[in-house]
């Protein structure tokens, strides 16, 4: 045993009536969780959401190719982008063969997204049908098909990958995965089952993917995103609520950690569209519970184009402002008529809407926080108006 030795420690003793209380040591970085007032600012998402993953310069010019695919997600931003001018490798004619593009959002999973570039890149196929289009028809290792998407990742200056859900359906002789769950007149219970993939397996086909794109496009960049549409249906014997949760949680961890691995490479970068429907709008969805509105969809997109995008002189990028303003709007946050007034540049409707008596906020902050967020909405729209008639 250890002799008894009378050792004095200069422990810190901490109360709150005490000025220690507040010393404790917090780390070299520490962002605290935003309140209400502060998140719907219009510097709100890029203060306390985008922080940590914003890129050094926008990675988007009008001449750089960009493929989006993963979940259906992924094709608003491929058409977005593809309406804002920019070039959308998987949006053009000669590209509609690749399975990437005619049935790019219904990739929902890692294991299919790997199976595209390795087939593509690797020339690996596999030993049965494993992907099926939405009328369950075989969609095989057509050699044309599998040249298209070659040609389409050879010329990707920018992929935007977004991944939907953990639960898959596989082979369990092969443990191959499906696109999706297997067409009843082929499925076989003695070998097609049901899973939840784990975060170490996620992880690993993230990695995969972005190996290949590092080995084949060495200058690439790529952008993981994890869509923010729900689980429609889950495959487990309990409810969809919760299986979708731990469908995303899978999912996200395994984005972070992938990132975080190979983030300083300088090549690879999240975009945080789960955070920014989940955790920051308030009612995002339509009467289904899985769709966003479309406003909400148009602010993340506007958002992403100023973040990611470096426009030409003659396409600038539509206001930050308006487009959150309208989002809150449709997502239960301000008035639901902000809408149609911001749509249609109504000033007066607008001026109207800041100087009225009744509270958009039972929370004083708030309301106050709302005002000065349309009252410089109306202000910027009367120095528009005089610039381009003065007179």
């Amino acid at each position: 045993m250890c002799a008894a030795k009378a050792i004095n420690h200069n422990f810190q003793t901490t109360t709150k009536k005490t000025r220690e209380f507040r010393t404790w040591f917090r780390g070299d970085h520490t962002h605290f969780n935003p309140t209400r007032a502060q998140l719907v600012t219009v510097g709100g998402v890029p203060e306390y959401v985008l922080k940590g993953w914003l890129p050094d310069k926008p990675l988007i010019k009008p001449d750089t190719q960009i493929t989006a695919f993963g979940s259906c997600f992924a094709a608003n931003i491929s058409n977005w982008l593809s309406g804002r001018n920019f070039r959308v490798l998987n949006k053009e004619e000669d590209a509609k063969r690749a399975y990437v593009v005619s049935c790019g959002e219904g990739m929902v999973n890692s294991f299919v997204i790997r199976q595209q570039f390795e087939w593509a890149w690797e020339d690996k196929c596999f030993d049965q049908p494993l992907w099926h289009g939405y009328n369950a028809q075989d969609y095989g290792y057509d050699p044309e098909v599998q040249a298209e998407t070659k040609r389409i990742f050879d010329e990707t200056d920018v992929f935007i990958l977004t991944f939907g859900l953990s639960e898959v359906w596989y082979d369990e002789p092969t443990g191959n995965v499906f696109w999706r769950t297997i067409p009843k007149d082929v499925y076989d219970p003695k070998r097609h089952k049901f899973r939840v993939s784990t975060v170490d397996e996620n992880r690993e086909n993230l990695e995969a993917i972005y190996k290949l794109i590092r080995k084949h496009r060495p200058d690439a960049k790529v952008i993981m995103t994890l869509s923010p549409i729900p689980l429609i249906a889950t495959f487990r014997d309990n409810s969809c609520l919760t299986s979708n949760s731990v469908s995303k949680a899978v999912l996200r961890v395994a984005i972070d950690e992938t990132v975080r691995k190979f983030q300083d490479d300088g090549y690879l970068y999240y975009w945080p569209s789960y955070e920014i429907v989940t955790d920051v709008l308030q009612l995002p969805y339509k009467p289904d519970r899985r769709h966003p509105h479309i406003p909400a969809l148009n602010y993340i997109m506007t958002l992403f184009e100023h973040v990611w995008c470096e426009a030409g002189e003659d396409n600038p990028p539509p206001p930050l402002e308006e487009a959150w303003i309208i989002a809150q709007s449709v997502s239960g946050i301000l008035p639901a008529e902000l809408e149609g007034i911001m749509r249609h540049k109504r000033k007066w409707r607008l001026r109207q809407m800041v100087n009225r008596e009744e509270p958009f906020s039972s929370d004083p902050e708030l309301d106050a926080v709302f005002r000065a967020h349309l009252r410089e909405t109306l202000s910027r729209w009367d120095r528009e108006a005089a610039t381009v008639d003065p007179t």
